[in-house]
Protein backbone atom coordinates (compact mmCIF):
# COMPACT_ATOMS: atom_id res chain seq x y z
CA UNK A 1 0.00 0.00 0.00
CA UNK A 2 3.16 2.36 1.08
CA UNK A 3 4.41 2.09 -2.70
CA UNK A 4 1.08 3.07 -4.13
CA UNK A 5 0.37 5.88 -1.85
CA UNK A 6 4.08 7.59 -2.46
CA UNK A 7 3.06 6.77 -6.10
CA UNK A 8 0.30 8.67 -5.70
CA UNK A 9 1.23 11.12 -3.74
CA UNK A 10 4.35 12.05 -7.03
CA UNK A 11 1.21 11.90 -8.95
CA UNK A 12 -0.38 14.97 -7.21
CA UNK A 13 2.68 16.78 -7.93
CA UNK A 14 2.76 15.93 -11.75
CA UNK A 15 -0.68 17.39 -12.28
CA UNK A 16 0.01 20.56 -10.11
CA UNK A 17 2.63 21.76 -11.84
CA UNK A 18 2.67 23.18 -15.51
CA UNK A 19 2.46 21.17 -19.27
CA UNK A 20 5.70 20.14 -21.18
CA UNK A 21 4.11 23.02 -23.37
CA UNK A 22 5.65 25.87 -21.34
CA UNK A 23 8.63 26.73 -22.44
CA UNK A 24 11.51 27.11 -20.54
CA UNK A 25 11.99 31.10 -21.09
CA UNK A 26 11.03 31.83 -17.49
CA UNK A 27 13.83 29.51 -16.44
CA UNK A 28 16.37 30.99 -18.97
CA UNK A 29 14.85 34.70 -17.94
CA UNK A 30 15.68 34.41 -13.88
CA UNK A 31 18.84 32.09 -13.94
CA UNK A 32 20.20 33.83 -10.68
CA UNK A 33 17.13 33.18 -8.54
CA UNK A 34 17.19 29.40 -9.40
CA UNK A 35 20.73 29.04 -8.88
CA UNK A 36 20.48 31.45 -5.68
CA UNK A 37 17.56 29.12 -4.71
CA UNK A 38 19.70 25.95 -5.12
CA UNK A 39 22.54 27.41 -3.23
CA UNK A 40 20.21 27.28 -0.70
CA UNK A 41 19.36 23.47 -0.62
CA UNK A 42 23.45 23.10 -0.87
CA UNK A 43 23.96 25.28 1.79
CA UNK A 44 20.65 24.21 3.97
CA UNK A 45 19.18 27.54 4.80
CA UNK A 46 15.79 29.07 4.70
CA UNK A 47 14.50 30.14 1.10
CA UNK A 48 12.57 32.69 1.82
CA UNK A 49 14.78 36.14 2.23
CA UNK A 50 16.15 35.32 -1.22
CA UNK A 51 12.49 35.30 -2.63
CA UNK A 52 12.41 38.52 -0.60
CA UNK A 53 15.07 40.16 -1.59
CA UNK A 54 14.70 39.15 -5.07
CA UNK A 55 11.24 41.05 -5.39
CA UNK A 56 12.60 43.95 -3.69
CA UNK A 57 15.67 44.26 -6.10
CA UNK A 58 14.76 42.65 -9.46
CA UNK A 59 10.75 42.68 -9.19
CA UNK A 60 7.78 40.57 -9.34
CA UNK A 61 8.24 36.48 -9.96
CA UNK A 62 6.09 35.19 -12.47
CA UNK A 63 3.73 32.64 -10.77
CA UNK A 64 4.44 30.50 -14.15
CA UNK A 65 8.08 30.63 -12.90
CA UNK A 66 7.63 29.83 -9.39
CA UNK A 67 5.87 26.89 -10.73
CA UNK A 68 8.12 25.85 -12.76
CA UNK A 69 10.69 26.18 -9.82
CA UNK A 70 8.88 23.66 -7.90
CA UNK A 71 8.61 21.16 -10.85
CA UNK A 72 12.12 21.23 -11.06
CA UNK A 73 12.74 21.05 -7.19
CA UNK A 74 10.11 18.03 -7.10
CA UNK A 75 12.56 16.07 -9.90
CA UNK A 76 15.72 16.66 -8.40
CA UNK A 77 14.00 15.13 -5.20
CA UNK A 78 12.59 12.22 -6.56
CA UNK A 79 15.91 11.48 -8.34
CA UNK A 80 18.47 12.30 -5.46
CA UNK A 81 20.06 9.62 -4.13
CA UNK A 82 18.40 8.24 -1.13
CA UNK A 83 19.73 10.40 1.86
CA UNK A 84 16.80 11.06 4.00
CA UNK A 85 18.52 14.67 4.98
CA UNK A 86 18.81 15.56 1.00
CA UNK A 87 14.98 14.41 0.34
CA UNK A 88 13.50 16.04 3.20
CA UNK A 89 15.07 19.75 2.25
CA UNK A 90 14.28 19.02 -1.49
CA UNK A 91 10.81 18.60 0.07
CA UNK A 92 10.50 21.47 2.41
CA UNK A 93 12.00 23.80 -0.65
CA UNK A 94 9.31 23.06 -2.64
CA UNK A 95 6.85 23.35 0.46
CA UNK A 96 8.21 26.97 1.39
CA UNK A 97 7.88 28.76 -2.35
CA UNK A 98 4.52 27.39 -2.34
CA UNK A 99 3.72 28.59 1.17
CA UNK A 100 5.61 32.14 0.34
CA UNK A 101 3.46 32.50 -2.95
CA UNK A 102 0.56 32.10 -0.39
CA UNK A 103 1.76 34.93 1.69
CA UNK A 104 1.28 36.68 -1.26
CA UNK A 105 -1.94 36.33 -2.16
CA UNK A 106 -2.30 39.68 -3.65
CA UNK A 107 0.42 38.92 -6.24
CA UNK A 108 -0.39 35.06 -6.67
CA UNK A 109 -3.57 33.03 -7.54
CA UNK A 110 -3.14 30.16 -5.33
CA UNK A 111 -5.35 27.71 -7.23
CA UNK A 112 -6.74 24.28 -5.59
CA UNK A 113 -4.04 22.02 -7.55
CA UNK A 114 -1.49 24.38 -5.76
CA UNK A 115 -2.99 23.91 -2.69
CA UNK A 116 -3.21 19.97 -3.24
CA UNK A 117 0.64 20.12 -3.75
CA UNK A 118 1.11 22.26 -0.39
CA UNK A 119 -0.83 19.39 1.26
CA UNK A 120 0.79 16.82 -0.08
CA UNK A 121 4.21 18.64 0.94
CA UNK A 122 2.90 19.53 4.14
CA UNK A 123 2.77 15.96 5.17
CA UNK A 124 5.81 14.85 3.70
CA UNK A 125 7.71 18.00 6.19
CA UNK A 126 5.37 18.31 9.04
CA UNK A 127 3.03 15.60 9.50
CA UNK A 128 -0.92 14.99 9.72
CA UNK A 129 -1.39 17.89 11.82
CA UNK A 130 -0.08 20.73 10.00
CA UNK A 131 -2.04 19.35 7.11
CA UNK A 132 -5.08 19.66 9.22
CA UNK A 133 -4.41 23.09 9.82
CA UNK A 134 -3.84 24.16 6.59
CA UNK A 135 -6.67 22.54 5.57
CA UNK A 136 -8.86 24.13 7.76
CA UNK A 137 -7.12 27.44 6.76
CA UNK A 138 -8.10 27.16 2.94
CA UNK A 139 -10.75 29.19 1.66
CA UNK A 140 -13.89 27.59 0.54
CA UNK A 141 -13.29 28.41 -2.86
CA UNK A 142 -10.60 26.31 -2.83
CA UNK A 143 -12.05 23.06 -1.64
CA UNK A 144 -12.80 21.65 -4.57
CA UNK A 145 -11.89 17.76 -5.65
CA UNK A 146 -8.21 18.30 -6.02
CA UNK A 147 -7.46 19.47 -2.38
CA UNK A 148 -9.68 16.51 -0.98
CA UNK A 149 -8.36 13.54 -3.13
CA UNK A 150 -4.44 15.36 -1.08
CA UNK A 151 -6.41 15.23 1.79
CA UNK A 152 -7.51 11.65 1.48
CA UNK A 153 -4.05 10.26 0.71
CA UNK A 154 -2.64 11.89 3.63
CA UNK A 155 -5.54 10.19 6.05
CA UNK A 156 -4.84 6.76 4.25
CA UNK A 157 -1.04 7.38 4.84
CA UNK A 158 -1.56 7.63 8.64
CA UNK A 159 -4.03 4.50 8.56
CA UNK A 160 -7.04 7.50 9.84
CA UNK A 161 -9.83 5.20 8.17
CA UNK A 162 -12.64 6.88 10.02
CA UNK A 163 -11.76 10.67 8.79
CA UNK A 164 -10.37 9.07 5.09
CA UNK A 165 -14.59 7.46 5.20
CA UNK A 166 -15.75 11.43 5.64
CA UNK A 167 -13.62 12.84 3.28
CA UNK A 168 -14.16 10.19 0.92
CA UNK A 169 -18.10 10.64 0.95
CA UNK A 170 -17.14 14.29 0.23
CA UNK A 171 -15.08 13.18 -2.86
CA UNK A 172 -17.87 11.13 -4.20
CA UNK A 173 -20.14 13.62 -4.43
CA UNK A 174 -17.77 15.57 -7.43
CA UNK A 175 -19.14 12.43 -9.33
CA UNK A 176 -15.61 11.86 -10.61
CA UNK A 177 -14.88 8.74 -12.49
CA UNK A 178 -11.81 8.62 -11.09
CA UNK A 179 -10.22 5.48 -10.02
CA UNK A 180 -7.17 7.25 -7.85
CA UNK A 181 -9.43 7.76 -4.42
CA UNK A 182 -11.42 4.56 -4.61
CA UNK A 183 -7.85 2.67 -4.83
CA UNK A 184 -6.52 4.72 -1.60
CA UNK A 185 -9.84 3.87 0.29
CA UNK A 186 -9.57 0.11 -0.88
CA UNK A 187 -5.43 0.24 -0.32
CA UNK A 188 -6.24 1.52 3.16
CA UNK A 189 -9.21 -0.95 3.89
CA UNK A 190 -7.20 -3.99 2.70
CA UNK A 191 -4.07 -2.80 4.88
CA UNK A 192 -6.54 -2.66 7.76
CA UNK A 193 -8.48 -5.97 7.18
CA UNK A 194 -11.57 -3.97 6.95
CA UNK A 195 -12.80 -6.76 4.37
CA UNK A 196 -16.72 -5.36 4.96
CA UNK A 197 -16.17 -1.81 4.13
CA UNK A 198 -13.39 -2.92 1.07
CA UNK A 199 -16.19 -5.39 -0.37
CA UNK A 200 -18.79 -2.89 -0.23
CA UNK A 201 -17.01 -0.19 -1.73
CA UNK A 202 -15.46 -2.79 -4.67
CA UNK A 203 -19.90 -3.16 -5.42
CA UNK A 204 -20.37 0.40 -5.25
CA UNK A 205 -17.79 1.14 -7.86
CA UNK A 206 -19.52 -1.31 -10.09
CA UNK A 207 -22.48 -0.25 -9.68
CA UNK A 208 -21.49 3.78 -10.18
CA UNK A 209 -19.63 2.53 -13.48
CA UNK A 210 -16.44 3.31 -12.07
CA UNK A 211 -13.97 1.12 -14.03
CA UNK A 212 -11.88 -1.31 -12.39
CA UNK A 213 -7.98 -0.70 -13.46
CA UNK A 214 -5.43 -2.54 -13.07
CA UNK A 215 -4.06 -1.60 -9.51
CA UNK A 216 -8.10 -1.98 -8.34
CA UNK A 217 -8.07 -5.75 -10.04
CA UNK A 218 -4.64 -6.23 -7.75
CA UNK A 219 -5.84 -4.29 -4.46
CA UNK A 220 -8.79 -6.29 -4.43
CA UNK A 221 -7.33 -9.48 -5.36
CA UNK A 222 -4.77 -9.59 -2.19
CA UNK A 223 -7.84 -9.09 -0.22
CA UNK A 224 -9.82 -11.56 -1.27
CA UNK A 225 -6.86 -13.81 -1.19
CA UNK A 226 -6.29 -13.32 2.39
CA UNK A 227 -10.37 -12.96 3.45
CA UNK A 228 -12.24 -15.20 0.71
CA UNK A 229 -11.23 -17.45 -1.47
CA UNK A 230 -14.43 -17.82 -3.31
CA UNK A 231 -14.36 -13.80 -4.24
CA UNK A 232 -10.23 -14.64 -5.10
CA UNK A 233 -11.84 -17.18 -7.75
CA UNK A 234 -14.36 -15.06 -8.96
CA UNK A 235 -12.33 -12.12 -9.56
CA UNK A 236 -9.66 -14.14 -10.81
CA UNK A 237 -11.84 -15.73 -13.34
CA UNK A 238 -13.18 -12.16 -14.56
CA UNK A 239 -9.64 -10.98 -15.19
CA UNK A 240 -9.23 -14.21 -17.28
CA UNK A 241 -12.05 -13.87 -18.90
CA UNK A 242 -12.32 -9.64 -19.41
CA UNK A 243 -8.87 -8.20 -18.73
CA UNK A 244 -6.27 -10.30 -19.72
CA UNK A 245 -3.94 -7.57 -20.23
CA UNK A 246 -4.23 -7.08 -16.40
CA UNK A 247 -3.16 -10.55 -15.95
CA UNK A 248 1.03 -11.03 -14.86
CA UNK A 249 3.04 -13.17 -12.91
CA UNK A 250 2.09 -11.13 -9.30
CA UNK A 251 -1.85 -11.98 -10.19
CA UNK A 252 -1.34 -15.70 -9.99
CA UNK A 253 1.78 -15.77 -7.60
CA UNK A 254 -0.92 -13.82 -5.17
CA UNK A 255 -3.86 -15.99 -5.74
CA UNK A 256 -1.65 -19.23 -5.02
CA UNK A 257 -0.68 -17.54 -2.13
CA UNK A 258 -3.91 -17.18 -0.90
CA UNK A 259 -4.52 -21.12 -1.66
CA UNK A 260 -1.03 -22.05 0.37
CA UNK A 261 -2.66 -20.02 3.55
CA UNK A 262 -5.46 -22.20 3.43
CA UNK A 263 -3.70 -25.36 3.28
CA UNK A 264 -4.39 -26.29 -0.39
CA UNK A 265 -1.29 -26.91 -1.43
CA UNK A 266 -2.51 -28.55 -4.92
CA UNK A 267 -4.34 -25.30 -6.27
CA UNK A 268 -1.80 -23.10 -5.66
CA UNK A 269 1.10 -25.32 -7.06
CA UNK A 270 -1.24 -24.94 -10.03
CA UNK A 271 -1.75 -21.39 -9.69
CA UNK A 272 2.38 -20.85 -9.71
CA UNK A 273 2.94 -22.86 -12.51
CA UNK A 274 0.52 -20.47 -14.47
CA UNK A 275 2.56 -18.04 -13.12
CA UNK A 276 5.33 -19.01 -14.24
CA UNK A 277 4.59 -19.79 -17.60
CA UNK A 278 4.11 -15.71 -17.55
CA UNK A 279 8.12 -15.24 -17.04
CA UNK A 280 9.65 -16.24 -20.29
CA UNK A 281 12.89 -14.89 -20.39
CA UNK A 282 11.73 -11.33 -19.12
CA UNK A 283 11.52 -12.28 -15.51
CA UNK A 284 13.37 -10.01 -13.30
CA UNK A 285 15.02 -11.42 -10.40
CA UNK A 286 12.29 -10.56 -7.94
CA UNK A 287 10.27 -12.78 -10.22
CA UNK A 288 12.40 -15.57 -9.71
CA UNK A 289 13.61 -15.29 -6.27
CA UNK A 290 9.45 -15.48 -5.18
CA UNK A 291 9.23 -18.49 -7.41
CA UNK A 292 11.96 -20.33 -5.07
CA UNK A 293 10.53 -18.81 -1.90
CA UNK A 294 6.97 -19.95 -3.04
CA UNK A 295 8.10 -23.42 -4.16
CA UNK A 296 9.61 -24.09 -0.69
CA UNK A 297 7.04 -23.02 1.34
CA UNK A 298 4.92 -25.64 -0.62
CA UNK A 299 7.94 -28.70 0.09
CA UNK A 300 8.33 -28.77 -3.53
CA UNK A 301 12.59 -29.32 -3.46
CA UNK A 302 12.46 -30.54 -7.31
CA UNK A 303 10.99 -27.41 -8.20
CA UNK A 304 13.26 -25.23 -5.94
CA UNK A 305 16.21 -26.43 -7.41
CA UNK A 306 14.58 -26.28 -10.96
CA UNK A 307 13.99 -22.12 -10.39
CA UNK A 308 18.16 -22.26 -9.07
CA UNK A 309 19.35 -23.83 -11.94
CA UNK A 310 17.05 -21.35 -14.46
CA UNK A 311 18.38 -17.83 -13.26
CA UNK A 312 22.17 -18.60 -14.03
CA UNK A 313 20.74 -18.41 -17.53
CA UNK A 314 19.13 -14.61 -17.37
CA UNK A 315 21.66 -12.82 -14.76
CA UNK A 316 24.88 -12.84 -12.93
CA UNK A 317 23.76 -13.99 -9.93
CA UNK A 318 23.97 -11.59 -6.42
CA UNK A 319 24.28 -12.27 -3.18
CA UNK A 320 20.43 -12.26 -2.52
CA UNK A 321 19.65 -14.63 -4.60
CA UNK A 322 22.19 -17.08 -2.29
CA UNK A 323 20.28 -16.07 0.91
CA UNK A 324 16.88 -16.73 -0.55
CA UNK A 325 18.24 -20.32 -1.75
CA UNK A 326 20.18 -21.38 1.39
CA UNK A 327 16.62 -20.12 3.01
CA UNK A 328 14.14 -21.66 1.01
CA UNK A 329 16.51 -24.81 1.84
CA UNK A 330 16.85 -25.00 5.38
CA UNK A 331 13.12 -24.69 5.12
CA UNK A 332 13.26 -27.71 3.37
CA UNK A 333 15.89 -29.30 5.58
CA UNK A 334 18.62 -29.90 2.83
CA UNK A 335 20.95 -28.62 4.65
CA UNK A 336 23.63 -30.22 2.68
CA UNK A 337 21.94 -28.52 -0.28
CA UNK A 338 22.26 -25.30 1.83
CA UNK A 339 26.32 -25.98 2.53
CA UNK A 340 26.83 -26.70 -1.49
CA UNK A 341 25.31 -23.82 -2.17
CA UNK A 342 26.84 -21.84 0.45
CA UNK A 343 30.11 -23.65 -1.46
CA UNK A 344 28.71 -22.60 -4.94
CA UNK A 345 29.06 -19.00 -3.59
CA UNK A 346 32.41 -18.73 -1.78
CA UNK A 347 33.78 -19.93 -5.26
CA UNK A 348 32.23 -16.78 -7.06
CA UNK A 349 33.42 -12.84 -7.38
CA UNK A 350 30.55 -11.62 -5.64
CA UNK A 351 31.00 -9.15 -2.60
CA UNK A 352 31.44 -11.24 0.56
CA UNK A 353 28.40 -11.08 2.98
CA UNK A 354 29.11 -12.83 6.49
CA UNK A 355 24.82 -13.45 6.29
CA UNK A 356 25.29 -15.97 3.84
CA UNK A 357 27.63 -18.18 5.75
CA UNK A 358 25.60 -17.33 9.10
CA UNK A 359 22.36 -18.69 7.46
CA UNK A 360 24.03 -22.40 7.17
CA UNK A 361 26.15 -21.62 10.36
CA UNK A 362 22.49 -21.29 12.19
CA UNK A 363 20.97 -23.99 10.53
CA UNK A 364 23.25 -26.35 11.69
CA UNK A 365 23.53 -25.37 15.34
CA UNK A 366 19.54 -25.35 15.21
CA UNK A 367 19.55 -28.61 14.26
CA UNK A 368 22.64 -29.66 16.64
CA UNK A 369 25.25 -30.39 13.87
CA UNK A 370 27.41 -28.35 15.40
CA UNK A 371 30.67 -30.26 13.83
CA UNK A 372 29.23 -29.27 10.67
CA UNK A 373 28.97 -25.37 11.49
CA UNK A 374 32.87 -25.83 13.08
CA UNK A 375 33.91 -26.80 9.25
CA UNK A 376 32.61 -23.64 7.92
CA UNK A 377 33.75 -21.33 10.57
CA UNK A 378 37.63 -22.62 10.46
CA UNK A 379 36.99 -21.51 7.19
CA UNK A 380 35.97 -18.48 7.51
CA UNK A 381 38.92 -17.19 10.05
CA UNK A 382 41.20 -19.17 7.90
CA UNK A 383 40.43 -16.78 5.34
CA UNK A 384 40.87 -14.09 7.54
CA UNK A 385 36.79 -13.27 6.79
CA UNK A 386 35.48 -10.92 9.01
CA UNK A 387 32.82 -12.45 12.06
CA UNK A 388 30.14 -10.72 13.47
CA UNK A 389 28.29 -10.87 16.85
CA UNK A 390 25.36 -13.56 15.43
CA UNK A 391 28.08 -16.19 13.94
CA UNK A 392 29.17 -16.22 17.57
CA UNK A 393 25.63 -16.52 18.77
CA UNK A 394 24.45 -19.34 16.58
CA UNK A 395 27.44 -20.81 16.89
CA UNK A 396 26.97 -20.60 20.76
CA UNK A 397 23.29 -22.32 20.23
CA UNK A 398 24.91 -24.98 18.73
CA UNK A 399 27.40 -25.63 21.67
CA UNK A 400 24.50 -25.62 23.60
CA UNK A 401 22.68 -27.97 21.67
CA UNK A 402 25.45 -30.44 21.36
CA UNK A 403 26.35 -30.10 25.93
CA UNK A 404 29.57 -28.17 25.63
CA UNK A 405 28.70 -25.41 27.35
CA UNK A 406 32.42 -24.15 28.35
CA UNK A 407 32.26 -23.42 24.50
CA UNK A 408 28.69 -21.93 24.68
CA UNK A 409 29.40 -19.39 27.53
CA UNK A 410 32.76 -18.46 25.23
CA UNK A 411 31.06 -18.05 22.19
CA UNK A 412 28.16 -16.12 23.83
CA UNK A 413 30.86 -14.01 25.51
CA UNK A 414 32.46 -13.27 21.79
CA UNK A 415 29.29 -12.44 20.35
CA UNK A 416 28.66 -10.01 23.08
CA UNK A 417 32.01 -8.09 22.25
CA UNK A 418 31.42 -8.46 18.41
CA UNK A 419 28.04 -6.91 18.92
CA UNK A 420 26.62 -3.76 17.37
CA UNK A 421 23.23 -1.11 18.63
CA UNK A 422 21.04 -3.51 16.43
CA UNK A 423 21.94 -7.00 17.75
CA UNK A 424 19.85 -8.80 19.94
CA UNK A 425 21.03 -11.57 22.20
CA UNK A 426 19.70 -15.27 22.38
CA UNK A 427 18.21 -15.18 26.31
CA UNK A 428 17.65 -18.33 25.92
CA UNK A 429 21.37 -19.29 25.55
CA UNK A 430 22.37 -16.58 28.02
CA UNK A 431 20.20 -17.70 30.53
CA UNK A 432 21.78 -21.65 30.27
CA UNK A 433 25.19 -20.10 30.27
CA UNK A 434 24.00 -18.58 33.62
CA UNK A 435 22.82 -21.35 34.72
CA UNK A 436 26.05 -23.36 34.27
CA UNK A 437 28.40 -20.79 35.93
CA UNK A 438 25.90 -20.57 38.52
CA UNK A 439 26.22 -24.43 39.05
CA UNK A 440 30.23 -24.10 39.01
CA UNK A 441 29.73 -21.41 41.63
CA UNK A 442 31.68 -19.10 39.02
CA UNK A 443 30.99 -15.61 40.40
CA UNK A 444 33.16 -13.48 38.08
CA UNK A 445 32.31 -15.44 35.14
CA UNK A 446 28.53 -14.93 35.76
CA UNK A 447 28.91 -11.19 36.77
CA UNK A 448 31.06 -10.78 33.10
CA UNK A 449 28.39 -12.34 31.38
CA UNK A 450 25.74 -9.51 33.48
CA UNK A 451 27.69 -7.04 32.43
CA UNK A 452 28.07 -7.74 29.09
CA UNK A 453 24.45 -8.22 28.54
CA UNK A 454 23.49 -4.54 30.16
CA UNK A 455 26.34 -3.21 28.14
CA UNK A 456 24.91 -4.22 24.43
CA UNK A 457 21.47 -2.49 25.54
CA UNK A 458 19.51 -4.90 26.86
CA UNK A 459 17.20 -3.45 29.39
CA UNK A 460 16.98 -3.28 33.13
CA UNK A 461 14.17 -5.17 32.77
CA UNK A 462 15.78 -8.03 30.85
CA UNK A 463 18.18 -8.26 33.46
CA UNK A 464 15.83 -8.49 36.21
CA UNK A 465 13.46 -10.91 34.68
CA UNK A 466 16.44 -13.56 34.13
CA UNK A 467 17.66 -12.89 37.82
CA UNK A 468 14.23 -13.69 39.13
CA UNK A 469 13.92 -16.61 36.80
CA UNK A 470 16.76 -18.02 38.53
CA UNK A 471 15.81 -17.12 42.66
CA UNK A 472 12.25 -18.47 41.75
CA UNK A 473 13.58 -21.69 40.31
CA UNK A 474 12.01 -21.09 36.99
CA UNK A 475 14.55 -22.89 35.43
CA UNK A 476 15.37 -26.69 34.06
CA UNK A 477 15.81 -28.18 37.40
CA UNK A 478 19.54 -29.68 38.08
CA UNK A 479 20.59 -32.92 39.56
CA UNK A 480 20.95 -31.55 43.25
CA UNK A 481 17.93 -29.64 43.87
CA UNK A 482 19.75 -28.63 47.48
CA UNK A 483 22.08 -27.27 45.08
CA UNK A 484 20.49 -25.33 42.83
CA UNK A 485 18.76 -23.59 46.08
CA UNK A 486 22.02 -22.62 47.78
CA UNK A 487 23.73 -21.66 44.68
CA UNK A 488 19.81 -19.27 43.92
CA UNK A 489 20.79 -17.76 47.48
CA UNK A 490 24.58 -16.88 46.37
CA UNK A 491 23.44 -15.48 42.89
CA UNK A 492 20.60 -12.63 44.14
CA UNK A 493 23.09 -10.59 46.56
CA UNK A 494 25.71 -10.87 43.91
CA UNK A 495 23.96 -8.74 41.13
CA UNK A 496 21.09 -6.56 43.57
CA UNK A 497 23.30 -3.55 42.25
CA UNK A 498 22.67 -4.35 38.54
CA UNK A 499 18.99 -5.13 39.20
CA UNK A 500 18.71 -1.71 40.84
CA UNK A 501 19.65 0.16 38.16
CA UNK A 502 22.97 0.61 40.04
CA UNK A 503 25.41 -0.07 37.70
CA UNK A 504 28.25 2.26 36.07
Amino acid sequence: MMKFLQKFSDSIMKRAVLSSSISMYSSERSPNLYDRLVKCYRERVSVIPVLDEWVAQVGDIRQQTLQLFIKNFTKRRRFTPALHVRILFFISLDSVIVEWMSRSRNQYVITQKLAAVQLDLLFKVHGIDEVEKYFNELDDVLLDYPVYVALLNCYAMVKYVEKADQVMERIRKFNSRSTMPYNVMLSLYCTNREHVKLEALARDMQDEGIVYNRLTYEILLKAYARFDLELMERLLAKMESDDWDYINFHTYATAAKGYLKAGDSEKAYALLRKAESLTGVHGGSSTYLSLITYYAAMQRTADVYRIWNLVPDFAELSNKYYVTMISSLEKLEDLDGARNILEEWEGTNTAFDIEIPNLVIRAYCKKGDVGDAEIILKRLMDSGKELNALTFSHMALGYLKDGQMEKAVEFTKKAFLASVPSWKPNLIVVSACLEYLQEKRDANGMQEMLMLLEKCGSSKDVIKDIIQRFSSNEKPKTENQNKTAATGDFYIPLFSSISSGKTS
